[in-house]
């Protein structure tokens, strides 16, 4: 089995990239939950964690559509 560079590295984005997504959602949980931090800023915790991955995910889009 030969993989180059490239299908290597795609395929290890769309494998770990999910489990590091939910690992940081569970620190920005426990986060929140030790410091009690309250409904609100609970919510805008993970309203900056939602806006980082939402961020990787239109430059995935973007980067697809021109066909990079």
């Amino acid at each position: 089995m030969d993989m180059d560079l490239a299908a290597f590295d795609d395929l290890m984005l769309t494998i770990l990239l999910p489990g590091l997504i939910l690992f940081m959602g569970f620190i920005v949980w426990d986060l929140a939950k030790n410091s009690n931090a309250g409904k609100f800023g609970t919510m805008v915790l993970f309203g900056v964690l939602g806006l980082g991955v939402l961020g990787f995910v239109i430059k995935k889009l973007v980067a697809m559509g021109l066909g990079l």
